[in-house]
């Protein structure tokens, strides 16, 4: 008998059964989630449904004030006064503005560990899967559903291994092994399948990458973006968390319906070319497109091991006359740990507006909108139309090195450029510091 995937090891835990893949479950759910962008339909639904004008524990519900935030318009200040009301009547756990973007946070505050089955009213909850839980994104009207009862059908997805191969190159990240992968597979290579990471290429890459990669697994059309619990992971939870996590991962001759295999040593930095994010091509095919504004930040790549790399190739230089750079870290704690390490201080001395924990420009909010014809290098997860402000404007993304770049250069430049010797931009050991 085969053994069992990742997926069907977390279903069995919370069914005490492994289902057939297909098969329509009821679980129960370790949290439920919402923020500012999807509150409001969720908050309708239980006020004009009975059996929904409840919340099931309020210990495993959250929501977040971070898509807007602080209010920009009077609009989003009223939609942050029904949340808080909200919280204080039903006892729910609220991060008010300046805490951060949710799907960090969750991270941040340990809401999220391995076996858990986590909903968010977000399509990227799939974040979550980085530390081993069945985390995805929902609709509001199950957000609600989920927040009264704390429960929510899934139809158990079918699971498909990717393995990475060999240790990454220094200069490689996150975001170019996954939008190399998405680059392949294209935007809906994988609807509604689990997407399990593995092979011995896991140990050169580093939880924020991880987050990243999780991140990014919606844009492929994934239901979910698995990653073992392994040594990495469980060094990380110890770190951040003083917590022992348990060991969680597919059984080596677990059966998969599909398999990718990815050599880490043959990637090189990519970008995804707008209008879509499965229009990938390596740096190198688009290097000297002029760039009008450059974020580094967002709930993909809004983390610290994201602005130690842009510092390594900010450090001494100043971002390029006419260029805008906006850096937006994710949450307070990693606003927090770059002041500690002077990596804020080297930001805002290259010449970038430095703020933190909100969603801001990636999803044409505020702090960085683009106007007619502008071109942006950005760390997010989208470059639809439009997506961050004018029609006409084009969205490229890139690793947080590549986005470095081209705020130096005022052009899409490889960043291998600009980078010193050969220590990795992915930094598995969770306690280092800043490095020049």
């Amino acid at each position: 008998m085969a053994g069992l995937t990742l997926t069907e090891k977390l279903f069995q835990a919370k069914l005490g059964r492994v289902p057939e893949t297909g098969e329509i479950v009821v679980v129960d759910l370790d949290l439920v989630y919402a923020h500012d962008g999807t509150f409001t339909l969720a908050y309708e639904v239980m006020r004009q449904v009975p059996q929904l004008s409840r919340v099931f524990d309020p210990r495993k519900v959250a929501l977040f004030i971070d898509h807007a935030a602080p209010a920009p318009t009077v609009a989003a200040a009223v939609v942050h006064q029904a949340m808080r009301k909200f919280a204080r009547e039903y006892g729910v756990r609220l991060y008010d503005v300046g805490t951060g973007i949710s799907h960090q946070v969750v991270a941040d505050e340990g809401l999220v560990r391995p076996g858990m089955f986590v909903v968010g009213a977000d399509s990227h909850t799939v974040t979550g899967g980085a530390f081993a839980a069945f985390a995805t994104g929902v609709g509001s009207t199950d957000a609600a559903v989920a927040m009264a009862t704390g429960r929510l059908w899934f139809r158990v997805p079918e699971q498909v291994r990717i393995r990475l191969e060999g240790e990454a190159p220094p200069y490689i990240m996150g975001k170019d092994i996954v939008l190399s992968i998405i680059g392949d597979v294209k935007s809906d290579g994988m609807i509604y399948r689990a997407v399990e990471y593995a092979g011995p290429g896991l140990k050169s890459v580093s939880m924020d990458s991880r987050m990243t990669i999780s991140n990014m697994a919606v844009e492929m059309g994934a239901k979910v973006g698995l990653f073992p619990s392994d040594e990495v992971a469980r060094a990380w939870f110890k770190a951040q968390h003083g917590l022992e996590a348990p060991a969680l991962e597919a059984d080596p001759d677990a059966e998969y319906s599909d398999e990718l295999v990815y050599e880490l040593p043959r990637l090189e930095p990519v970008v995804a070319a707008p209008p879509n994010v499965d229009n990938v091509k390596p740096v190198r095919e688009v290097e000297g497109v002029e760039v009008d504004q450059v974020f580094i930040g967002s709930c993909t790549n809004g983390r610290y091991e994201d602005y130690v790399a842009a510092a390594r190739i900010l450090k001494g230089r100043r971002v390029r006359e006419g260029v805008r750079c906006v850096a937006i870290p994710a949450s307070r704690k990693v606003y927090m740990r770059l002041l500690e390490n002077g990596i804020v201080e080297k930001l805002v001395q290259a010449g970038c507006f430095v703020a933190y924990g909100t969603c801001g420009p990636c999803i044409g909010a505020h702090l960085g909108l683009l106007g007619e014809g502008e071109v942006a290098v950005s760390t997010t997860n989208r470059n639809f139309t439009g997506r961050m402000g004018h029609k006409t404007s084009r969205v490229y993304l890139a690793s947080p090195a590549t986005a470095a770049a081209a705020a130096v250069a005022g052009r899409i430049t490889d960043p291998r450029e600009f980078l010193r010797g050969d220590q990795p931009l992915m930094v598995v050991d969770p306690y280092y510091g800043y490095r020049d």
